[in-house]
């Protein structure tokens, strides 16, 4: 798969909006955008971004009520891009849960450095929190989970973003049944609970593509009426 990252870009006002992309696009990300906090909700949960870009002006939230609500669930990166710059203001949203804060006007520079220290240091933290080593193997499967890349008897299988994310979670827990409500809450957040129907559409294309035989798979098993399970790293 591509080891694009994806950067949700939460801002309403249109060239700025257009200036962040078009930096992220040049910078090797994928950049998808929300005008309001109702959109970003819906599209963390649809896109499962690796950071999020929010300005705190929306049209239908305070970005620091936003930035309350989804650190509830959500504990993707985010870094701050706000033209506020009172110190009591960057001081709240550091303590709601923002990993960094950046005031208009910055540089292009400063934004990618930010960036690359935020993912840097949130998968250091996911590396820190007791996930298996970043390369799992059960038979012909191998998962790197640094490169993002999955190869089965040598062969690179491609991935969407969710779809790579489902399989790298089940490789985190290798071994162990993960109940359908655990992998929705994981992987789309709150909004999807109850919402079997879009990790059934996912787990089947990702059979397709990973299993020889999608109906009798070997790599990740299915618990009826419970959930999936990853075999055992081997």
């Amino acid at each position: 798969m591509s080891s694009k990252r994806t950067i949700l870009v939460v801002e309403d006002e249109a060239s700025i909006c257009n200036f962040i992309t078009t930096i992220l696009h040049s910078n090797g990300y994928t950049a998808v955008v929300a005008g309001s906090a109702s959109q970003a909700k819906s599209m963390i949960s649809s896109y499962c971004p690796d950071l999020i870009l929010l300005d705190l002006g929306l049209p239908d939230m305070d970005g620091l009520d936003f930035l309350s609500s989804i650190r509830q669930w959500c504990h993707t990166p985010i870094i701050v891009v706000s033209a506020r710059t009172h110190e009591s203001e960057k001081v709240q949203a550091l303590d709601l849960g923002a990993d960094d804060y950046i005031t208009k006007p910055f540089g292009i520079s400063e934004l990618t450095a930010r960036i690359r220290t935020a993912l840097r240091h949130a998968d250091q933290v996911v590396s820190s929190a007791g996930v298996p080593a970043a390369r799992f193997s059960a038979g012909d499967l191998i998962v790197d989970l640094d490169r993002r890349l999955v190869t089965v008897a040598g062969k690179e299988i491609h991935f969407t973003q969710i779809e790579f994310k489902i399989i790298a979670l089940l490789c985190q827990h290798a071994g162990k049944v993960l109940t359908y409500d655990y992998i929705l809450k994981q992987i789309w957040g709150p909004y999807a609970v109850n919402d079997n129907q879009i990790l059934r559409v996912n787990m089947a294309n990702i059979r397709r593509k990973l299993e020889e035989n999608p109906a009798s798979p070997k790599y990740i098993l299915t618990e009826l009426g419970v959930g999936y399970r990853m075999l055992e790293n081997q």
